[in-house]
């Protein structure tokens, strides 16, 4: 008997199967998912725990007419299998293929393009409004998880969903976790209804009753309503969404689809906001990734029989920017780390153990960070910022307002600079180096390796002179042994890599070392380049750049950065202030334009940033 799955073409064919088929295509689901993650890699766990959620969207509801707008987009596989992309699933994240998550040019059923958290909401709200004022008629769901719902975003739209009124459902999927453990009070909250269900199913009952026109007359819907606050100011210290102005019903069972079912079918009558609180379990169905939700929320390819990844033969930078902030801290009781859900993201497990009344997690939300860093650091602390490259970005202003404007020592760690691989245009850390660079106060520095890594951390655990970023990849370093102790790297000083008088080239972080292998290839070919490893984005070392154009008439950058306004614009720009002329300049770095997902030898290559490639631009430029 073959697989329920291979028959379906679209969702409305879920609306033909039973109960039980439902059921048993669920387990499909989950094991094809596995199955496929487990070659190409990518987020299991979170896709795991919506199995009989999608499921019961797409069956109660009719996408793509109704739209669905899932929140950060991690846990949209089911969907994507469901709306006519099972053929294409063995592509996943692969170069050419299908997206890790919601792609409005994929496919007519993503709704909403997402990679980011707390996004859903505002956007479903928007196509809820669009709709009323151009006389549609389909039904909006967004799907949160609990962890997006401790970005200030999410609360943001609940707020102007609750002043507009528009018909709108909002799902939270409520497993407990983001990528880390949830913290903070939303979560203890969310605990807090879980824990009352006598409140919640009297409650349901009233929404219900008096939800619908035949629900009694009206002095029983006023009796029931009183009756209500009555349960409320009992059992609950506050209802936090019905005074958001949303009709809440919860928390049901995320994997009972029954019930699912015919919540949903109910809740899809009704007017206004709504918000239905499923619980699920993150990583359901898979044992190892039930036993370790954060490792296998995003994972690489593993072993499915035992659920171990490939061992790494070199540690990555997150790794020793962990390790190296532990021995910082350990030595300097002010050092503080602040991170927003990424604990075990950005390396800060062993710090948050050893030091836990120092470690912060804020939950997602990047904006509170910055600035709860910048009055930290106003009292004389020192607090270090670790956040992703792509993540930084939402906290752009506080970086410009609370911290660079007031010249606060803020120690900004930015993980996952550059490209990042197969979870695409949505987490290549494309711009720091361009947005950073135009801040005021701000010292931009970039390692080429571990041990320059280390020396870079601790520079800027000593630097009380305003802000200063520390941006890295995500690539593993190259093995080399660490040296002992640290040492101070002086602002603004770059180091020569290799001598040459043909032409030269500066590289900043990570391209330093393809830089010199382009060199070596060039070399070969009668070419002598001089190699820099500028180190320093902001402040540049001008002293350098103004003996090598003595020297050399052509200057190349390399830069794991948008060509934009980026490290390149930098030297060009420091170049017209010397009053160089005649010099010529050619930038290299990452396209005017969204760099697709897949494996990052592949986007090296197709960006132009691998050896061979730089090696020949720099031909072509000195011809």
């Amino acid at each position: 008997m073959g697989r329920i799955l291979d028959t379906l073409n679209s969702p409305q064919d879920l609306k033909t199967l039973s109960a039980s088929q439902l059921a048993d295509l669920a387990s499909e689901l989950r094991e094809f998912v596995t199955s496929t993650v487990a070659r190409t890699g990518g987020h299991l766990a979170p896709n795991l725990g919506v199995v009989e959620l999608t499921l019961a969207l797409h069956t109660a509801f009719d996408a793509p007419r109704d739209r669905i707008v899932w929140d950060v987009g991690h846990q949209a596989y089911v969907h994507k299998i469901l709306t006519g992309r099972r053929d294409r699933f063995h592509t996943l994240r692969q170069i050419g293929g299908i997206s890790g998550f919601p792609k409005i040019t994929e496919s007519e059923y993503d709704a909403f393009g997402a990679g980011h958290a707390s996004t859903a909401i505002s956007a479903a709200l928007g196509i809820a409004t669009a709709r009323d004022l151009s006389g549609e008629d389909f039904r909006v769901v967004a799907v949160v998880g609990d962890g997006a719902l401790t970005g200030g975003l999410a609360f943001e739209g609940m707020n102007n969903s609750g002043a507009l009124k528009r018909d709108l459902i909002v799902v939270l999927n409520d497993n407990q976790m983001s990528i880390s453990r949830n913290v903070g009070a939303l979560s203890r909250y969310l605990t807090l209804l879980i824990s009352t269900p006598l409140y919640n199913r009297m409650r349901n009952f009233i929404w219900i009753l008096t939800g619908r026109p035949a629900g009694g007359s009206g002095f029983l819907r006023k009796g029931v309503q009183r009756f209500e606050k009555l349960l409320k100011s009992v059992l609950l210290p506050s209802v936090l969404f019905e005074r958001l102005g949303f009709r809440y019903f919860g928390p049901m069972d995320g994997h009972n689809l029954p019930q699912l079912l015919r919540l949903f079918k109910e809740v899809r009558k009704l007017h206004g906001p709504i918000l239905v609180h499923v619980i699920t379990t993150k990583g359901k169905g898979y044992k190892y990734a039930e036993e370790d939700a954060t490792r296998f929320h995003g994972v690489g390819s593993f072993c499915l029989e035992t659920g171990a990844s490939a061992p790494k033969p070199n540690p990555t930078f997150t790794e020793i920017f962990g390790r190296t902030l532990v021995e910082l801290a350990g030595n300097d009781p002010k050092l503080v780390a602040i991170t927003a859900a990424m604990t075990d993201g950005t390396g800060l497990v062993e710090f948050a153990k050893r030091f836990p009344e120092r470690f912060f997690d804020v939950g997602i939300a990047e904006a509170h960070a910055v600035t709860f860093a910048a009055g930290l650091a106003r009292q004389g602390m020192k607090p270090v910022v670790a956040i992703y490259s792509t993540f930084l970005q939402r906290a752009l202003d506080q970086i410009i307002h609370d911290v660079a404007l007031q010249s606060l020592p803020v120690i900004f760690a930015v993980d996952r600079g550059g490209l990042v691989g197969e979870d695409g245009p949505t987490h290549h850390g494309s711009f720091d180096l361009s947005y950073l660079r135009m801040i005021p106060n701000l010292v931009v520095m970039a390692p080429r390796d571990e041990n320059e890594f280390r020396d870079m951390l601790f520079t800027a655990s000593r630097h009380s002179g305003g802000p200063i970023a520390v941006r890295y990849p995500r690539s593993e370093t190259n093995g080399a042994p660490l040296r002992n102790g640290l040492r101070s790297i002086p602002i603004g000083q770059a180091e020569v890599l290799r001598e040459g008088k043909d032409a030269a080239i500066f590289a900043v972080g990570d391209m330093a070392a393809i830089a010199l292998r382009a060199a070596e290839i060039l070399g070969a070919r009668g070419l002598s380049l001089k190699v820099v490893n500028a180190r320093f984005v902001k402040p540049l070392d001008v002293r350098l750049l103004e003996e090598t154009v003595r020297d050399v008439r052509t200057i190349f950058t390399l830069e794991n950065n948008t060509v934009v306004a980026g490290f390149g614009s930098g030297i060009s720009e420091a170049l017209n202030q010397l009053g160089c002329c005649g010099i010529r300049v050619r930038h290299i770095g990452l396209p005017d334009r969204f760099v697709p997902h897949g494996g990052l030898k592949d986007l090296f290559i197709m960006t132009g940033l691998d050896p061979d490639s730089v090696a020949r631009i720099i031909l072509e430029g000195v011809s």
